[in-house]
């Protein structure tokens, strides 16, 4: 698998490349990784990916693939030879859509010689809570009954773990064991705005629930001094 220095993955969303390789370029020797979102792949593509990978930096590809199979696995090809270290896809695809994905990213890679990318699974998205869940969605159960449902499914399908809130994290771990990637967005810094995001913890709480990876954006992203930012989280993450 590709490596990262340290579980925080730092969220690039900005409009183009030269924006985006400006703070890599910034904060790389600290993050652990960097994530290409959809704002800024559909804005640069591929050269994005390409780029970091020139600088040797691991990404996360964030653009929750979900459409039939075999458009995902031609989805997941690309993204594989583009240099992808993380790819997801979403959950509410099936288990089909998600064996489709991960096969392709092993079968693009034999071919290739190359390292396979982790293949995760999108659960249910930060910015809901119990009530529009329950409300907009029109699940009558919990979103965490959801959550680890979706991750049981993820990794009968194969894949290497799951996308999900931070306050999920323990119910995954137990339902899926220790060996399951459970990455984390929704991170927020004691003193950062929550933005629109409901289901939050901080980087010193959500690994002590046993994330893996954290994905952290605008607290770094809009902060005055977006070195410090990345370093304070770092300070907190080391004292764990």
């Amino acid at each position: 698998m590709h490596s990262f220095k340290n579980p925080l993955i730092i969220a690039l969303d900005v409009d183009n490349v030269e924006e985006a390789l400006k703070l890599a370029e910034k904060i790389g020797p600290y993050a652990g990784g960097f994530k290409v979102g959809m704002q800024l792949y559909y804005s640069a593509g591929q050269e994005v990916l390409l780029r970091l990978r020139e600088k040797e930096l691991p990404v996360f590809v964030d653009l929750k693939l979900h459409d039939i199979p075999n458009t995902v696995a031609g989805a997941t090809r690309a993204l594989t030879r583009q240099g992808a270290a993380i790819l997801n896809v979403h959950a509410a695809g099936g288990k089909a859509m998600m064996r489709a994905a991960v096969e392709a990213a092993r079968d693009e890679t034999e071919k290739a010689g190359t390292v396979r990318p982790l293949v995760v699974a999108v659960t249910v998205l930060t910015s809901f809570d119990q009530e529009s869940f329950k409300q907009e969605m029109g699940h009558s159960g919990t979103i965490q009954d959801r959550v680890v449902a979706w991750a049981l499914m993820a990794r009968e399908a194969g894949l290497d773990g799951v996308v999900a809130s931070p306050l999920e994290i323990a119910a995954i771990r137990k339902a899926c064991g220790p060996d399951f990637t459970i990455i984390t967005p929704g991170i927020r810094p004691a003193g950062t705005a929550i933005n629109d995001q409901k289901r939050t913890l901080t980087p010193g709480e959500a690994l002590k629930q046993g994330a893996d990876y954290l994905v952290v954006g605008r607290p770094v992203t809009a902060a005055h001094d977006q070195l410090e930012a990345v370093k304070a989280i770092l300070t907190e993450i080391h004292s764990m």
